[in-house]
């Protein structure tokens, strides 16, 4: 090892020691969207390996080439924002900013008015669907649900509510993988149309055009594979821990990290198995509502162009 490599690998060591606010952001976010047990498994161990993987993934950074297919980037990215206490919109990774517009993807709403869009990802269910859907009716409220495959297949009846009430059910793949690793069209098609073919045999409809790629894990060729299949990505401005059954945030803290974080055009993903998330949806939509927001489906977000 000479001394140019040497002094790297101690630079990069401190670097990694220190990681900044931003990267940080990065890896909660990305832990953000596990919907299992597994997902939190591997997250933890991905975790507990830190500084190890990160030195792997900085050395590969610097001294290869990212790899092209068909002229597109094959660059696995982790959506991320940097959370804000003062109701204003986070921004997204600058590293991918210029990909948002050019392939459909959205993070962020109307941030001229005080406009939110409720999401729900359901990567199974755990009894608190039926609640939610309650509350959304009582306050009229049209949300989205990004729904695997094997949730269509073993909840229909919430599927066919969901539709009824004028929900949209939207697309969140067939196996939960991240979208970035799948290079190859036909087998990228494949995850998303084992979906819209499941929605269709229970609603006898075609499912809405948004996918929100598993784990927020997205490559350029991914974004220009799912625009491609005339979808548009839709990320987000608000997560929180809120997914795991046993670990479930006490209602205050979790009605105080929502209401902090609420902004103009704020696209706020909650996932359904959170039994805080059913318990206070009520008194979080009321308070909404009387701070003057207004709940729209994704129908109505801007126009990219």
């Amino acid at each position: 090892m000479n001394l140019k490599i040497l002094s790297i690998v101690i630079a990069s060591t401190i670097v990694i020691s220190c990681i900044p606010t931003i990267s940080y952001s990065k890896e909660l976010n990305s832990y953000l969207l596990c919907e299992s047990n597994k997902h939190y498994t591997k997250f933890r161990n991905e975790y507990n390996n830190k500084t190890f993987t990160s030195t792997l993934n900085l050395f590969r950074n610097v001294f290869s080439n990212n790899e092209l297919h068909n002229g597109l980037n094959t660059k696995e990215y982790s959506w991320y924002f940097q959370p804000k206490n003062d109701n204003t919109p986070p921004d997204g990774p600058k590293e991918t900013g210029n990909l948002m517009s050019k392939y459909d993807c959205y993070h962020l709403g109307d941030t001229s008015k005080k406009v939110l869009y409720l999401t729900f990802d359901e990567g199974y269910e755990a009894g608190y669907t039926t609640p939610i859907l309650d509350i959304l009716k009582k306050h009229n409220v049209k949300a989205a649900f990004f729904v695997v495959k094997p949730y269509i297949t073993s909840s229909p009846d919430l599927i066919k509510r969901m539709v009824a009430e004028g929900h949209l059910v939207c697309n969140h793949s067939n196996h939960h993988p991240s979208m970035a690793s799948i290079q190859d069209e036909a087998k990228f098609s494949k995850e998303l149309s084992d979906v819209e073919e499941a929605f269709e045999n229970v609603t006898h409809q075609k499912i809405a055009k948004y996918f929100r790629p598993p784990m927020g894990k997205y490559s350029e060729l991914s974004l220009y594979y799912t625009k491609n299949l005339g979808y548009k990505t839709i990320f987000w401005s608000f997560a929180y821990m809120d997914w795991l059954k046993d670990n479930q945030p006490s209602h205050e803290t979790a009605k105080k990290k929502i209401m902090q974080r609420t902004h103009n055009g704020g696209i706020m993903l909650l996932h359904a198995v959170s039994k805080t998330n059913a318990e206070i949806l009520d008194d979080v939509i009321t308070e909404w509502e009387n701070q003057g927001y207004v709940l729209k489906s994704l129908d109505e977000l801007p126009s990219k162009q």
